[in-house]
């Protein structure tokens, strides 16, 4: 399993490639505004995108779904239905001539022979979810290296997302932390220094 970040426009939203090396086939989680330089990336690593996966529907993680579907047609775009269904266009852009597939809880998507599992973990966003593969925890905006993501855009709960931290802090051993901006982390870090998850599980 190789898992390669990058820094994408307009507000540094973190994209990563998560690629089996075997078979040389990836899926790009949360392509925010540059999908010419995720492809250039995937061109030079030999790989084939066989999903998009986004942890979350805010415009900042979204911004290169069009461009990455045109230049690989028919990849598969892997969403939660709460970020689609009612939510307010302004923060939620429309991924419009896109044909979605929505997953939820507890359903596991394959790139190549890695499995990725799904928790829906609402609070940033009634859709947000948190991908575990292997040892990694790719987690949006629902959890940052000492911090956690917003709760007054549509959709936001505080009261959700701490439920969420709190689930996530329960997960038994330890996980690298892929959030969706700034550094990286350890789930042990941030059960340890995280203020709102330390107040999620002691609430």
């Amino acid at each position: 399993m190789l898992v390669k970040t990058m820094q994408v426009p307009p507000i540094g939203t973190n994209c990563y490639v998560l690629a089996d090396e075997k078979e040389k086939v990836c899926a790009v989680i949360d392509p925010g505004g540059d999908a010419a330089g995720i492809l250039e990336l995937l061109k030079e690593d030999g790989l084939t995108l066989t999903a998009i996966l986004l942890t979350h529907g805010h415009f900042d993680h979204t911004g290169g779904v069009a461009d990455l579907e045109k230049a690989c047609p028919n990849t598969p775009v892997y969403i939660h239905k709460g970020d689609v269904e009612g939510a307010s266009p302004s923060v939620f852009p429309p991924l419009t001539g896109i044909a979605l597939t929505y997953y939820d809880e507890g359903d596991r998507v394959m790139v190549g022979s890695i499995p990725v599992d799904v928790l829906h973990t609402p609070g940033h966003s009634k859709g947000s979810v948190v991908l575990k593969a292997g040892d990694i925890l790719f987690t949006g905006d629902t959890l940052f290296r000492g911090s956690m993501g917003r709760t007054d855009f549509p959709g936001g709960s505080y009261e959700e997302i701490m439920a969420s931290l709190k689930r996530l802090a329960a997960l038994p051993g330890d996980y690298r932390v892929c959030p969706g901006h700034e550094g990286l982390s350890t789930l042990e870090t941030e059960r340890q220094q995280n203020y709102y998850m330390r107040a999620a599980v002691e609430g």
